[in-house]
């Protein structure tokens, strides 16, 4: 018995085929746009982290150098008030360095960042 190529190809097969080769190239379009949209998101969420610490720092600075002003002139000196300045730094780094455990942190990090894979995730499986 001879088979014809032809004969199995069946237009209720072509349009099976064809709805499959359809629905994979919507899927694989779907994800483009979830990966892209998450790629958005974390770079506006990381520039805008590096803004606010920017910012941050340059009001830290600025402040800094108010206080050692200040402080040089209660202290009737040109230097103190910027070596008290500098030493609150260093107390404030000598507490980090032995009070502060890295525990702390990363408990910090998983309240902060807890399943945000999963809350992010709009389709139901």
């Amino acid at each position: 018995m001879a088979y014809d190529d032809d004969a199995s190809k069946t237009p209720r097969n072509d349009s099976l085929v064809g709805n499959l080769k359809g629905y994979l190239d919507t899927r694989i379009d779907l994800v483009r746009l979830e990966v892209q949209e998450k790629v958005k998101l974390a770079f506006v969420g990381t520039v805008h982290g590096v803004a606010m610490g920017l910012i941050g720092l340059m009001f830290l600075i600025f402040l800094s150098i108010f206080a050692g002003l200040a402080l040089n002139e209660a202290f009737d000196s040109s230097f103190w008030g910027f070596g008290a300045v500098a030493g609150f730094y260093l107390l404030l780094l000598i507490v980090f360095l032995i009070g502060v455990d890295k525990k702390l942190f990363q408990g910090l990090a998983d309240k902060l960042l807890n399943n945000t894979i999963y809350k992010s995730d709009k389709r139901q499986a």
